[in-house]
């Protein structure tokens, strides 16, 4: 079943639109974080937005489907030579034979909260509102599979925080049976007042930027993100890419509906999973790009779970302090970020984490800095126990 070839990838983030700015900010160490202030609640936090989506114009053909978290999904789409790969291996393979796997968790919900306060105002909900188009999870994965003009199975996974990891391995057995030959996966999520007032209630949401594995961390900084990347075989790719994913590891501890295993017992199993479906072991990873959210509980049991499995002295970080918790489109985004990375050569640092808990293990690098780097373990862990975990790496020796 494994490796898959990473033949294209693209990444709109609050960093920046398409890889360019997202690869200039992981090596200079920047983060995307901003303050915002909710005018009518008692708070505020920090959010990693993606500013340029309010122009965004989708074509009038797919004014059905308009709503803030599909016009992000056509605006990392547009980048970094993505379609034009769709379009030449939909040639390759045929329309059909190509699956559309996405990752979300809220959709684009932000359309349900307007047509609700438009409601409010009204007393009718506005007739250009359509639930299945725009909030419904399916409304992304149908946007993009007939955006690409693709015609092979398509479904959206939404299972929180770990949604856009799961993708991978669920198109890697599409394509081991038989049923196609190439994925287009990935995640989009974004900003909305549900997440901002929910998480908030949760008293998960940090004040200022998160602070992962910080001694004084306090909660996450919700972020956005649109984040695609096309699988095929290693045999077939026609992009000449020397990247690939390697393994996943998934598992359902279901220890509780907002809180991990306090041993980090699910993160653990999909992590030893991943290592074994690419026949690797500790000692082969390289750097481990952590869920890393800036919560009290999540970086505990994870820092427990990376000691127990890789061991503590493979370099960690989390790249949230620099977009922001992208939930549904986390994994994948942090996919592409290690795939830069490993392309770079460098370790993504830590960025917004000041005095790292001396209380916990692994090796976290707050500063980004050089070194050899050939396989990546990125960690996707969700509410309700929803965890998995994928290991990236360079084909070649």
């Amino acid at each position: 079943m494994y490796p898959l070839t990473l033949s294209r990838f693209t990444l709109t983030t609050c960093l920046g639109v398409g890889l360019e700015p997202n690869r200039q900010a992981i090596v200079a160490g920047r983060s995307g974080l901003t303050r915002l202030r909710i005018d009518d609640a008692d708070f505020e936090t920090h959010i990693g937005e993606v500013s340029s989506l309010l122009e965004v114009r989708i074509p009038p053909s797919f004014s059905g489907w308009d709503c803030r978290n599909n016009r992000l999904a056509y605006t990392a789409l547009q980048q970094d030579a993505f379609l034009d790969s769709v379009f030449q291996a939909a040639a390759l393979y045929g329309r059909g034979r190509i699956g559309v796997f996405i990752g979300t968790s809220t959709s684009g919900i932000r359309e349900t909260e307007e047509a609700f306060a438009h409601l409010d105002a009204s007393g009718s909900l506005p007739p250009s509102f359509d639930y299945r188009k725009t909030h419904a999870c399916f409304s992304v994965a149908d946007f993009v599979r007939r955006l690409l003009k693709l015609e092979g199975p398509a479904f959206t996974v939404s299972t929180a925080c770990s949604s856009s990891a799961k993708v991978f391995p669920a198109a890697a057995r599409m394509i081991s049976s038989g049923l196609i030959d190439a994925a287009v996966v990935g995640g989009v999520d974004t900003l909305c007042r549900t997440t901002l007032f929910g998480f908030r209630s949760l008293e998960l949401t940090a004040l200022s930027a998160c602070k992962p594995f910080d001694v004084a961390r306090s909660g996450i900084s919700i972020g956005e993100a649109g984040a695609f990347v096309l699988l095929e075989r290693p045999d077939r790719s026609h992009t000449g890419s020397d990247l690939a994913l390697f393994g996943a590891g998934e598992s359902s501890d279901a220890y509780h509906m907002s809180s991990p295993h306090p041993e980090g017992l699910g993160a653990r199993i999909a992590i030893a999973a991943a290592l074994e479906s690419a026949r690797l072991s500790p000692e082969d990873i390289d750097y481990v790009n952590l869920h890393g959210t800036g919560t009290r509980t999540n970086d505990s049991a994870e820092d427990i779970a990376v000691v127990k499995t890789i061991g503590g002295k493979t370099p960690c970080s989390s790249t949230k302090g620099s977009t922001g918790h992208t939930l549904g489109a986390a994994g994948a985004v942090e996919i592409i970020l290690s795939a830069l990375a490993i392309q770079e050569q460098i370790i993504p640092g830590g960025v917004t984490t000041e005095v790292t808990d001396p209380g916990l293990h692994c090796n976290f690098v707050r500063t980004p800095r050089p070194a050899g780097i050939r396989r990546v373990l990125s960690n996707s862990f969700g509410f309700g126990g929803s965890n998995c975990a994928l290991i990236i790496g360079t084909a070649t020796n």
